[in-house]
């Protein structure tokens, strides 16, 4: 016999994790199913998740207004959640974005400054002559200006607030089935998931947010128009002495008119193995996964060596005051869509449907993209009517 649930959400992951909390709301019976994060990569043979990191930039400026509001619904949510779960996860240290000055080739900071003003924020223009005294953790190239966020910005560690939604989602009633699911199918007018270990839930309806593993066939018949992305992130390691000399650095996002040299990196961090690492992103290549077992590959191995140096390369550029401990680097996919927002949809039926497709931004603003797939299990609608963009789902 299945086990019957209202709602099922496919996937323990930042969206699912924060949809099954939502939903938990509305009193229903609800299971969240995704397996833990695994011990060893190397030799695991499931699936993997890319919020397996302790740190992501967080901030509220964005040039565009639907990936602004996200972000904003989400942050203003950070509190709530941290007071309730018991599981601190966001650091408050501020965003500083920098970019050649306004009104050359380059356009960043003309589309932040505009982003700021329109959204109202506090987040000062930095001249580039105050550029160094005022950040002395960094170098930046000649002809370089800033806007810096101090409020509402800084960087959250994914797998504590993925932690904390459980939490809330489990205190609130939600099931919480920590195994990974083979496949889901409709079944008249209910949808069953199976589990790789054999076990069945019945659910009226049902949520796909499986982040890359969501191009699986036997999660979704019909496949999404959904690229996903190998991507490879450094980690230089920060030795004790050199922590209190970083205490006040904020996170960063460096943009450069040749897009290999942009790059965003967070300032120390601690990880599970018990060092403080700085991170850096701006993998240049751009490798495409077809199949849902080369994602599993991808995550078993061990990255790419020539995207580590080339990240290598702009630390030390961006801080040439630091030598690292140590260096490693680490496998990470990010999922596409056609539109550029997450999908969030009904597939070839009512009863199944997605959200996915983080576009490479989605850590941030992951709780209030959940809430809206918790809206559209709930009312087989998706009332998302104050953003630019109905979220649609497509297929290949």
């Amino acid at each position: 016999m299945a086990d019957t649930f209202d709602f099922i959400i496919v996937g323990k992951g930042m969206m699912g994790a924060a949809a099954a909390r939502h939903l938990a709301r509305s009193g229903a019976k609800i299971a969240l199913i995704g397996p833990d994060e695994p011990e060893d990569w190397a030799s695991h043979g499931g699936v993997f998740s890319s919020h397996y990191d302790n740190g992501r930039i967080t901030r509220t400026i964005d040039p565009d207004p639907v990936w602004a509001l996200l972000a904003q619904r989400s942050i203003e949510r950070y509190a709530e959640i941290a007071a309730e779960s018991g599981v601190a996860f966001y650091s408050e240290a501020g965003c500083l974005i920098a970019a050649p000055l306004p009104g050359g080739a380059e356009h960043t900071l003309d589309h932040v400054i505009a982003a700021r003003n329109r959204l109202g924020v506090e987040a000062p223009f930095v001249s580039e002559r105050d550029l160094e005294g005022q950040f002395p953790w960094f170098r930046f190239p000649a002809g370089y200006g800033g806007v810096f966020e101090p409020r509402n910005a800084g960087h959250i560690n994914p797998r504590a607030l993925v932690k904390a939604q459980v939490i809330l989602a489990e205190k609130a009633g939600v099931t919480v089935v920590r195994s990974e699911v083979s496949a889901v199918a409709r079944v008249g007018s209910a949808v069953n998931v199976r589990t790789v270990d054999g076990a069945i839930f019945r659910g009226g309806r049902a949520i796909i947010s499986a982040g890359g593993f969501s191009i699986s066939g036997p999660l979704l018949a019909r496949p999404l128009d959904l690229t996903v992305k190998a991507r490879t992130v450094l980690f230089a390691e920060v030795g004790e002495a050199d922590l209190q000399r970083f205490a006040a650095m904020p996170s960063l996002i460096g943009s450069a008119l040749e897009q290999d040299e942009s790059y965003y990196l967070l300032p120390p961090i601690l990880y599970p193995d018990g060092k403080h690492y700085i991170k850096i992103g701006g993998d240049p290549s751009d490798v495409h996964i077809g199949s849902e077992p080369e994602v599993r590959a991808w995550f078993r191995g061990e990255a790419n060596r020539s995207a580590a140096d080339h990240m290598a390369a702009l630390l030390s550029r961006v801080m040439p005051s630091f030598v690292p401990a140590s260096l490693k680097w680490s496998p990470c996919v990010t999922t596409f869509t056609r539109h550029g927002y997450p999908y969030i949809g009904f597939a070839d039926t009512d009863r199944i449907a997605v959200l996915t497709g983080g576009n490479g931004t989605a850590a941030k603003s992951s709780d209030e993209i959940g809430r809206l797939g918790a809206s559209l299990l709930l009312n087989g609608v998706l009332d998302a009517s104050e953003y630019d963009s109905d979220f649609a789902v497509c297929f290949r």
